[in-house]
C-alpha cells in the first residue's frame, strides 16, 4: 500500500531541504517529523544519535512511510549507515531510508577548478567525516578541508542570523577554513541551517569561489532515484498532501518551522 514520503530532522533546518523536495515533486505525499524535543544532535555521541534517528524512522514507517529522506547532516553522517546495514535488512526489502551527504558528495567534484574543498558543518558531521570519505570515494583528486562550526546553528535558531554578532561568528569560521585553504574554491554549506546564514556567508566570501546549498541538490537526486527505482516510486502516494509533525510542543514548533518554511506551518504533536 503506498504511502507519504517521509523527512525527518533532528530540528528545524531540515525544512529548508524538504521545501526544496516539495517544490521540484509537489504530487507526491509527504510526512515531515522533526524531534525538536531533542535538538541539536551535532554535538551527541554516535550511539545516541543513531538511536534518536532510528526511534524517529521507526515511527515514521508506523505511519506509513516506506521511504524515509534524513534531511539532517549529522544523522545521515552517524545514523544512517547502521540502519541501513544493521535495520532495514530484516524489513525484507520493503523500506527505504535515504540521506543527504551522498547526493552532494557525488556532484561537488564538479564544480572545483582548483580540485580544494572547504565544508562548513556542525561538529559531529566534522568529527564523522563522512565527507571527505565519501567525497574521496568519487574525486580521489578533490581535498577536502573541514571547519566545525557550532554557533551557526544557535544564530539560525535563535533568529540572530541577520544581526551583527552573527557577522563575527560567520567571518571568524570563513577566516579560518580560508587561511586551511588559500586554494578553496567551493564551499559546501553541510548544514541544513546554514542556508539561512547564506547572505552573510557570500559576503565574507572572496569573490570567485562558489557557495553550495543542499536542497536543490538533495532533491534532483531524490527525483532521479524515483525514476531509477519504479517499484519504490510506487511505494508513495501521490496527492500532494503535506503533514507536520514534532516531538516538541507545537506551540513552540509552528513559529520556527513556519520561519524555516517560509509559509505558515500547523502541525500536531508525535504521540509514539
Amino acid at each position: 500500500m503506498a504511502g507519504p514520503i517521509g523527512i525527518f530532522d533532528s530540528g528545524y533546518g531540515g525544512l529548508t531541504v524538504y521545501r526544496s523536495i516539495q517544490e521540484l515533486l509537489p504530487e507526491y505525499d509527504y510526512l515531515y517529523l522533526g524531534d525538536n524535543a531533542r535538538t541539536p544532535y551535532g554535538n551527541r555521541s554516535f550511539e545516541t544519535v543513531y538511536r534518536y534517528t532510528w526511534e524517529c524512522v521507526r515511527a515514521l514507517f508506523s505511519r506509513g512511510c516506506r521511504l524515509v529522506i534524513l534531511a539532517c547532516n549529522t544523522a545521515s553522517a552517524k545514523a544512517l549507515r547502521s540502519i541501513q546495514q544493521r535495520d532495514l535488512p530484516p524489513l525484507e526489502d520493503r523500506h527505504r531510508v535515504l540521506g543527504v551527504i551522498r547526493p552532494t558528495t557525488e556532484l561537488i567534484g564538479e564544480y572545483t577548478a582548483s580540485q580544494q574543498i572547504g565544508i562548513l558543518a556542525t561538529e559531529g558531521t566534522v568529527a564523522s567525516r563522512s565527507y571527505p570519505i565519501e567525497i574521496e570515494r568519487f574525486f580521489p583528486q578533490v581535498q577536502v578541508i573541514q571547519e566545525a562550526c557550532p554557533m551557526w546553528v544557535p544564530l539560525v535558531e535563535n533568529r540572530e542570523h541577520q544581526s551583527a554578532g552573527a557577522d563575527y561568528f560567520v567571518q571568524q569560521h570563513l577566516d579560518r577554513i580560508l587561511s586551511r585553504g588559500p586554494r578553496i574554491d567551493t564551499l559546501l554549506l553541510a548544514c541544513t541551517h546554514y542556508p539561512l546564514l547564506h547572505d552573510k556567508i557570500r559576503h565574507w566570501t572572496p569573490d570567485g569561489i562558489k557557495i553550495l546549498t543542499q536542497g536543490k541538490i538533495v532533491a534532483h537526486s531524490l527525483r532521479d532515484y524515483l525514476r531509477r527505482h519504479p517499484d519504490i516510486e510506487a511505494w508513495c502516494s501521490k496527492g500532494g498532501q503535506q503533514a507536520f509533525w514534532t516531538t516538541e510542543s507545537p506551540a513552540v514548533f509552528d513559529p520556527r518551522a513556519s520561519f524555516f518554511l517560509g509559509n505558515r506551518v500547523a502541525d500536531q504533536q508525535w504521540d509514539q
